[in-house]
């Protein structure tokens, strides 16, 4: 069975009115925890141990072990690079950014109970953790002798009328194939008025397509925490996510052997932008029946997010021998969604070593394939059940260790978040490695992480059921250092 063209992951098929598609609802609803560099250095494995902002996002229940008031701020330093092998020949690209991964405060209410049982304090919380960093390049490139882009150009005209193609009514065909008709890259066979050819066709060109993509998830959360009697823990959180994305895609084909008469090249560019809020709330508790361990649970409900807006266009360029090079814009595509993440389960445990360290361990568990697409004006049945048959259930593992060293902490952590595709249509799991080292100036916290991460993940350049190409090959990694300056009132 061909590798379903799922693991595209471009929205090709533009000329619909509605862009989305399976790999959009993927990218929305991953999350890869980005907060303060003490948790960050610890592989995101915070939950059960809490006092840290990052588990607002995680494990609320972990607020309720915050005993004074305070103030973090987390700008980090994000390098990401990309090598690609496509039919033979390695290509790279890599993008450094400026952000922050976490800002926020605590403020905490002693309710006067330190010396008999009942609940000894609360706290709220508010402020911001980075759920996912969207921005990378990729530049892949290579010969293809078999096929070309055109060739799908064709098989999607083939049967409609030329007329329907050219007039456009509705603007169905103004992202690829109205643009290909007018600059003759796709044409009537002779004698037919619904079947087509392309100049192209018997490939031997040299194909290349750069991405790039950049935007985040940013969780704005708002929670609340108790501590009873230093043995159980609550936490509740409401988190707004901040969606942005953009995409510039330049896709092209080239003749560089000049082996194909009449034709020396043809690009298509594609931009694509999404903006967007979603809700979602998210429950914790933690026991601690003895000193030295604490245990975490938590619920994180689907984020519902409303009124996603798309707007895409795209630009098709020409080079043909017998006529000027020339190009066509399409209009600007706009559409309003509604999408909703799955749910997750979360676990923790953290071992205290007396006063001298400890040992945290997370489980994250969620099923990508509950995603869905929902709008008044369109049913995505075909979408959502894509999604469904493209996706399955996660699990995801973190691991992190601190150690106190007089007025230092040395941190070490590892996360593993498993590969979100059913079938092996892809792998994408990816794992995290990261240390730290914290620094204590009385009120006064400086806290550093460095984290290097590493995924494998196929792409394809376009395929449909019949129309296959090679995979390119990418592999990406990841190096970030986040600070983060905390002061406690």
């Amino acid at each position: 069975m061909k590798k379903l063209f799922i693991t595209i992951t471009l929205s090709f098929f533009v000329s619909f009115l509605f862009a989305q598609t399976a790999d959009d609802a993927l990218r929305i609803s991953q999350n890869f925890y980005e907060s303060t560099a003490r948790s960050t250095a610890m592989g995101g494995a915070f939950g059960a141990l809490g006092a840290d902002l990052s588990v607002a996002s995680t494990n609320p229940a972990g607020l309720g072990l915050f005993r004074t008031s305070i103030y973090s701020i987390s700008p980090e330093i994000n390098i990401r690079n990309v090598s690609s092998i496509y039919n033979g020949v390695s290509s790279s690209d890599n993008k450094t950014i400026f952000n922050l991964s976490n800002l926020g405060y605590t403020g905490v209410i002693d309710l006067g109970n330190r010396n008999q049982k009942g609940w000894k304090y609360m706290q709220f919380s508010f402020g911001m953790n980075r759920l996912n960093n969207f921005n990378t390049t990729r530049d892949m490139q290579g010969p293809n002798l078999k096929n070309s882009r055109l060739d799908v150009y064709v098989e999607n005209a083939d049967g409609i009328n030329y007329q329907d193609i050219e007039n456009d009514n509705n603007n169905q065909y103004s992202f690829d194939l109205n643009p290909a008709w007018q600059l003759y890259l796709i044409d009537t066979i002779p004698g037919y008025q619904n079947l087509y050819y392309n100049p192209v066709p018997y490939a031997g060109t040299y194909q290349r397509e750069v991405i790039q993509q950049r935007g985040s998830i940013n969780e704005w959360f708002f929670s609340f925490s108790a501590n009873y009697n230093n043995v159980l823990y609550l936490g509740a959180t409401i988190g707004l996510d901040a969606l942005r994305y953009y995409s510039t895609s330049y896709y092209s084909e080239r003749d560089i052997a000049d082996t194909i008469p009449y034709f020396k090249s043809w690009e298509f560019d594609q931009y694509v932008e999404t903006h967007g809020c979603g809700l979602n709330i998210k429950l914790g508790v933690i026991v601690q029946p003895i000193k030295w361990i604490r245990i975490g649970f938590a619920y994180h409900s689907p984020t519902w997010y409303w009124n996603l807006q798309d707007t895409w266009y795209t630009t098709t360029y020409a080079d043909l021998e017998w006529n000027s090079p020339s190009s066509v814009s399409s209009p600007t595509g706009n559409y309003q969604y509604d999408f909703t993440t799955p749910m997750k389960f979360l676990a923790d445990v953290g071992i205290l070593i007396s006063d001298k360290g400890s040992i945290s361990f997370e489980y994250e568990h969620l099923n990508y394939s509950n995603g869905k697409f929902n709008s008044s004006s369109y049913d995505y049945v075909s979408e959502n059940s894509d999604i469904k048959s493209y996706y399955k259930a996660t699990d995801n593992f973190r691991i992190g260790t601190e150690w106190r060293l007089g007025l230092a902490d040395v941190r070490a952590g590892y996360a593993y978040y498993g590969n979100p595709y059913a079938r092996n249509l892809n792998d994408g799991s990816r794992q995290f490695y990261s240390a730290g080292v914290g620094f204590h100036f009385g009120n006064f916290v400086l806290d550093m992480a460095y984290v290097y991460s590493k995924m494998d993940k196929d792409y394809y350049l376009y395929g449909t059921s019949d129309i296959s190409v090679a995979p390119v090959q990418n592999s990406y990694q990841n190096h970030s250092v986040i600070l983060t300056f905390s002061y406690r009132l």
